[in-house]
């Protein structure tokens, strides 16, 4: 298995969630700033790790597995104390859709994959956008407190409500792309029997 940089910031992500999870429970008036910083930190790795493969042409099959594990994780994790920490039924809305499609999302790679079609479900450029969106509103709403008078928290809110909805569109963009290869797979199955 070859270990690449890539490789090494996305295992960094990884270990970053417990580390998101313990300060967030930290009972000191600083650990929403705390919170924010480690996933804020996490996201830029995800940005960084994608930037030096691409530059060095440093890519590993095993680094290309993780990758989306690690943001789906880090992601997850996120919002399941955002939500603990603000039970409103949007938030809880807008948190299961996300979290929602991207195990959606993973089955139809896996399945794509088996059909040897996993290329067909590649990131899209509304899924790019997702993320940044998504990353944004959860840094957020981790914050929390208002920045010289903008109700952070708030701001947060709406960002998510759109990540939600752009999660949605990409959800529905892979769908898109998937769906000859799966139909053509259901059309073979029916043939054979």
């Amino acid at each position: 298995m070859k270990m690449t940089v890539p490789t090494w910031l996305t295992i960094a992500r990884i270990v970053m969630i417990p580390v998101l999870v313990a300060v967030f429970y930290l009972p000191w008036k600083w650990t929403n700033f705390a919170a924010a910083f480690v996933f804020a930190f996490a996201s830029a790795t995800d940005w960084l790790d994608g930037y030096i493969a691409r530059r060095w042409n440093q890519y590993s099959a095993f680094g290309a597995f993780l990758d989306p594990v690690a943001d789906k994780l880090m992601v997850a994790t996120a919002l399941f104390l955002v939500v603990q920490s603000h039970p409103t039924k949007w938030m809880a809305l807008w948190a299961a859709v996300i979290v929602g499609r991207e195990i959606a999302v993973s089955a139809l790679r896996e399945w794509m994959a088996e059909l040897g079609q996993r290329k067909k479900v590649a990131v899209a450029s509304v899924g790019k956008i997702k993320t940044i969106v998504q990353m944004v509103a959860v840094t957020l709403l981790l914050y929390q407190a208002p920045v010289l008078g903008i109700p952070v928290f708030s701001v947060g809110e709406w960002m998510l409500a759109v990540a939600a909805i752009l999660t949605l569109w990409s959800g529905f963009e892979y769908l898109r792309a998937a769906w000859p290869a799966l139909r053509e797979q259901a059309h073979a199955g029916v043939d054979t029997q």
